[in-house]
């Protein structure tokens, strides 16, 4: 059987970061009353897709391999997230080797820089990496976008240049995703 012409079409994507990119980088986000979401956030997302691309957030949330936050109440704020900014999808890393809660206390090929969050949302939506973005405020999210193939945007509304845990050399350098957003093709 032979696919039709749109069946073949593939689509771009922002991937974001969630903490200091769409909301507020405040370390460990351990309730949804502390998840505070930028004001700016769903007007981005809104241009974001506007201009053809899928908006997907990747995060790490090793709070909860720590035993900060259940991984049920972080569904909750996914849900919220999406509610508020519009984005496609929400892929989360719960895991972290040292954590303390034994399910989630492993390596995984989903803990950023590893692509297994991207690998998934490719893998579901079809996407162009040639085309995408990767947008962040810390050294892993930069790392993630080169292991993935995509462009990369390091935003300064949240850890940004003055706190990169390693050496990185993104593609763009941003004030915040406002910023990105008028840029963007």
């Amino acid at each position: 059987m032979e696919k039709n012409a749109a069946e073949t079409i593939k689509r771009a994507a922002v991937f974001l970061d969630r903490d200091g990119v769409l909301a507020r980088e405040k370390s460990y986000v351990a309730t949804i009353d502390q998840m505070e979401i930028f004001p700016y956030a769903r007007e981005c997302v809104d241009k974001i897709k506007a201009k053809g691309y899928l908006a997907i957030v990747v995060t790490n949330q090793s709070g909860v391999a720590r035993g900060i936050i259940a991984e049920e109440d972080l569904v909750e704020m996914n849900r919220l997230l999406m509610e508020q900014t519009g984005v496609d999808a929400v892929y989360y890393c719960p895991h972290y080797e040292k954590g303390i809660i034994a399910k989630y206390a492993r390596p995984c090929s989903c803990r950023k820089p590893q692509t297994g969050m991207i690998d998934a949302a490719v893998q579901k939506y079809g996407i162009d990496l040639t085309k995408s973005y990767m947008v962040g405020d810390r050294a892993t999210d930069i790392l993630l976008g080169q292991n993935a193939g995509v462009s990369t945007v390091l935003l300064e509304s949240g850890y940004g240049t003055a706190r990169l845990e390693e050496p990185v050399t993104p593609d763009y350098i941003m004030r915040d995703l406002r910023d990105f957003v008028r840029t963007l093709l």
